[in-house]
């Protein structure tokens, strides 16, 4: 049996962004425990030219309504970054976890052959079909900043380990 777009998609989004919830609670504890003020992460970088911790969530954010969207057919709703707590970094986050379950899976499905135009800079522009979109660039490109997100806590001091950032079984 074959899996769908769907199914290769949204779940896989949910349950890593449900994941980062946990690892937001988990650095605010450990701020707390160490009497600092959790906005400190806010500015974590792992070197100076990198984005700072609220802009990988933001643009993990950014990629799963950019990926739904397009395989969607739809328009992807547009948020402010401007985030300036771990509060609002959770809002963020679940507010694209609902983004996420409200595609109908009727709209992902099939999507596989759609064409998907991908803005990549000034003047350019990569037409990929929606499998290729999915499994080489939006997929990729979620967890690379999910990842940064966890490694910018684990600098931080936070205690997380391969199980938080997995998840649950």
């Amino acid at each position: 049996m074959s899996i769908s777009m769907h199914s290769a998609s949204v779940p896989i989004f949910v349950r890593m962004l449900s994941n980062m919830l946990v690892w937001l609670d988990k650095a605010e504890a450990h701020a707390a425990a160490k009497k600092f003020d959790s906005k400190n992460y806010l500015g974590l970088r792992l070197t100076a030219d990198m984005l700072p911790f609220s802009a990988q969530i933001q643009i993990a954010s950014d990629s799963v309504k950019g990926c739904l969207s397009r395989l969607g057919g739809l328009e992807a709703p547009k948020w402010a970054d401007d985030e300036a707590s771990l509060d609002e970094l959770r809002a963020r986050i679940r507010k694209t976890i609902e983004y996420a379950q409200s595609v109908p899976a009727a709209k992902i499905d099939g999507s596989e052959t759609r064409e998907i135009n991908v803005p990549m800079g000034p003047g350019r522009t990569a037409k990929l079909t929606g499998e290729v979109f999915l499994k080489h660039f939006s997929l990729p490109n979620f967890f690379f900043h999910c990842t940064m997100t966890y490694a910018l806590l684990r600098q931080g001091g936070v205690e997380l380990g391969k199980m938080d950032f997995l998840g649950g079984a």
